[in-house]
């Protein structure tokens, strides 16, 4: 399959520290974007180790978080106290001080009997909170890994495939998970993609490639229609900047 001609902005910073900053300011700015517009604004988190330090100043951003829902981009079936859960890595970061700690969080509930459930109650929750269908977020954060996957669309799954929901159920690194689909990530009104690290250098080229299959780097099924912003520090841009 060819792959898109999404367009990609790609600013590269000189460490974890510049980049952790540069993401919560990028995101402070889209989330006043959009309050300035509607009155509630819905953003989606990415997991994992890279975003811990940009979401603790985000959290310190003095923003009306009181109209802003978080939700996450996806989740491992895990419990909510789990240290492998993304809710709980948000509430440690974001939400674990004023002001954010005003936001609406909207985890997924892993409580419910299975993955199937706990996908079709959270893709319920988000066509309730945001417009459209699929349903549009304002803000969308995402990583990437180094075999090409975001969120939990991970390469040779049947997730990368699903367009008929805005939530599915998915298996990665050995764990059930819950992820939001790539129409539901692609209509998002603004995406940023945050990349750290040397290990992620063959992902990040593949990422820009405009011939790389989506098969291979399902990453590049996220086509938003606005330009995709990616903030990678040194050592992850090192095959591309």
């Amino acid at each position: 399959m060819a792959a898109s001609l999404t367009q990609y902005k790609l600013v590269v910073v000189d460490s974890p520290i510049d980049l952790a900053r540069q993401t919560a300011d990028m995101l402070g700015v889209w989330i006043d974007l959009a309050l300035a517009q509607r009155d509630r604004c819905q953003i989606a988190l990415a997991g994992g180790e890279s975003p811990r330090a940009a979401y603790d100043q985000l959290g310190q951003r003095h923003l009306a978080w009181n109209r802003v829902d978080v939700f996450v981009g996806d989740e491992r079936w895990v419990d909510s106290d789990d240290l492998a859960s993304n809710a709980r890595m948000v509430r440690e970061t974001l939400l674990a001080q004023p002001p954010a700690a005003a936001a609406r969080f909207h985890p997924v509930d892993t409580t419910l009997p299975a993955p199937d459930a706990g996908a079709r109650a959270y893709a319920e929750l988000l066509e309730q909170l945001c417009v459209g269908a699929p349903p549009k977020l304002d803000a969308l954060v995402l990583g990437l890994g180094d075999d090409g996957h975001t969120a939990s669309l991970f390469p040779g799954t049947p997730a990368t495939e699903v367009t008929d929901r805005s939530v599915t159920t998915g298996l990665g690194k050995g764990l059930p998970r819950i992820t939001l689909t790539a129409p539901t990530l692609s209509s998002a009104r603004q995406v940023l993609f945050l990349v750290s690290g040397s290990a992620k250098q063959q992902a990040l080229q593949r990422l820009i490639d405009p011939t790389e299959p989506f098969e291979r780097t399902p990453a590049k099924r996220v086509q938003p229609s606005t330009e995709v912003l990616i903030l990678a520090d040194r050592a992850a841009a090192a095959l591309v900047a």
